[in-house]
């Protein structure tokens, strides 16, 4: 942005740092159904000032002086497809770090414990993160799977997927570089096992994990199409509260098709209220909402 700003005439200048006007109701109406035809994202009318915001930053980025003007260029310009996916990293991509939610990942350790050895020994276990943003997630399976082996003394057996429907995010993730900052509150046995000192005060996630976790680009509303099948974990947290509550039940139904029989769902607390997924039994936790898929579907 610095080499940007360098380059602006003095009535550019001037306008960059004039404010948007408000966004009017109908423009609004607008932006909302383009996000959720395309995302599935809803966004409530107090998240408003949220849409003005991030548009806004946009917009003065690349120089365009109105909501509709940006709106047509994100419809049917023609860089309209690398475009919408800059503005939907920006209104996607949240906030994360590794270990986010213990309890969550106590469950999965516990899941792993408990399985047959034999099972364990004879097919690699493989996990999904669903909505992964930049990679902590994902990594953070990666990681609690090693140690899960390691302590059962069996063969490292496992993969784990992560996919995002924001390219920026996905390719940060494939980076492996983290800035320090995201290992706060990490176990420090954990942080020396698995991370390497790098440039710019940054880490780097050791090659023995890094290899074991891919990432791919993903729409929730394409599941349909999404090549992973049989796993063994999916992960699903801080997704779903985006959605309104007929698209979270369809997006569950979804994950479920793609489980093993025995396999495991986790969503984020609260985001999944008064139903039942067929074919998924609830995990008993106060802490954690989950399910294990019945070894008998009776989807």
């Amino acid at each position: 942005m610095a080499e940007t700003r360098n380059h602006l005439s003095p009535a550019e200048g001037i306008w960059s740092l004039r404010r948007l006007p408000d966004m009017d109701e109908a423009q609004f109406s607008q932006w909302q159904t383009l996000l959720e035809h395309r995302t599935g994202i809803t966004l409530s009318s107090g998240r408003k000032s949220f849409l003005e915001t991030n548009l806004g930053i946009r917009m003065r980025e690349i120089g365009c002086s109105s909501y509709q003007a940006y709106y047509e260029k994100i419809v049917s310009g023609p860089d309209a497809v690398v475009e919408w996916s800059t503005l939907v990293d920006r209104l996607t991509v949240q906030e994360t770090r590794f270990f986010r939610d213990p309890d969550a990942f106590r469950l999965v350790s516990d899941y792993v414990l408990t399985r047959p050895r034999e099972a364990l020994k004879k097919r690699p276990l493989e996990a999904w993160s669903v909505g992964c943003s930049t990679g902590e997630e994902p990594y953070t399976l990666a990681m609690l799977l090693n140690e899960c082996m390691e302590g059962l003394s069996l063969q490292p057996l496992f993969g784990v997927t992560g996919s995002d429907i924001s390219k920026p995010a996905i390719d940060k993730a494939q980076s492996g570089l983290f800035s320090a900052r995201k290992l706060v509150g990490m176990d420090e046995a954990l942080k020396a096992r698995y991370f390497r000192p790098a440039e710019r005060n940054n880490v780097e996630i050791v090659q023995g994990i890094r290899e074991r976790v891919c990432f791919t680009r993903l729409n929730v509303l394409d599941l349909k199409q999404a090549p992973m099948h049989g796993m063994n974990i999916i992960f699903c947290q801080n997704l779903l509260i985006y959605f309104r509550r007929w698209r979270r039940r369809e997006i569950v139904k979804r994950l479920a098709e793609r489980l093993a029989p025995g396999g495991l769902l986790v969503l984020g607390q609260g985001e999944l209220t008064d139903w039942q997924p067929p074919g998924l039994q609830r995990v008993p936790s106060e802490h954690v909402l989950a399910w294990i898929k019945r070894q008998t579907d009776e989807e």
